[in-house]
């Protein structure tokens, strides 16, 4: 599904990974640990293609990265962060629509998806609800909601619960866990937290230390 070899990505004079290789699955979810700055953030972002200047080669479905035009990778490849993301002067429903621009479906057919995402994530009776209106925890499965509005091959989730309270974070940990194993997206989830990837011992962790990747 996804191949990484031998990734090296520099910032001026500072190497940030170092000859990084792995292969993550069709269907798997992927834990990925480290330190703050051990360079888990930078190898997501060559992922979801923020950031295009590195060495070596990403290889998605047996195609290079690089060849993929950048659009499509868009569609095959989505992203949650921490910080939720969302625009505060847009309805839960308008925010996830907005992923859906690069479809080329009409505003009926964005439309009816996103609600049927919303459900998804136990939000449609909140559609209307602006980010302010919701709580923590619903902002992010409004962000999820709107990742998944592409049907993504590939979720990228950079700390999704870095911003929430345990019991929270637990519900979205539960919520990305049943899409997994429901629908087979492959994930991979960035957390530097211990009692995150010891609910789900059975998944793999891959440990990011000063850009060194191991597993």
């Amino acid at each position: 599904m996804i191949e990484i070899k031998q990734i090296e990505k520099k910032y001026k004079d500072e190497v940030v990974l170092h000859g990084v290789n792995a292969t993550i699955n069709k269907g798997e979810m992927v834990f990925l640990r480290g330190a703050s700055g051990s360079g888990k953030t930078t190898l997501l972002k060559l992922l979801n293609r923020e950031i295009e200047d590195y060495k070596g080669e990403i290889v998605l479905d047996g195609k290079i990265y690089r060849n993929y035009p950048k659009h499509v990778i868009r569609r095959e490849v989505s992203t949650i962060f921490q910080s939720f993301e969302l625009l505060e002067r847009k309805t839960a429903i308008e925010n996830v629509m907005l992923a859906g621009e690069v479809l080329g479906k009409s505003k009926k057919e964005l439309k009816e998806l996103s609600l049927q995402r919303l459900e998804q994530v136990g939000l449609l009776d909140k559609q209307h609800r602006f980010p302010h209106e919701l709580s923590g925890g619903e902002q992010q499965r409004v962000a999820i909601a709107r990742a998944l509005l592409n049907q993504p091959k590939v979720l990228l989730a950079d700390e999704p619960t870095g911003n929430l309270d345990p019991e929270t974070a637990e519900r979205v940990m539960d919520l990305l866990y049943a899409i997994n194993q429901e629908q087979g997206i492959t994930m991979v989830i960035v957390t530097h937290s211990n009692e995150l990837t010891a609910q789900y011992n059975n998944h793999r962790i891959l440990m990011m230390n000063k850009g060194v990747l191991s597993s």
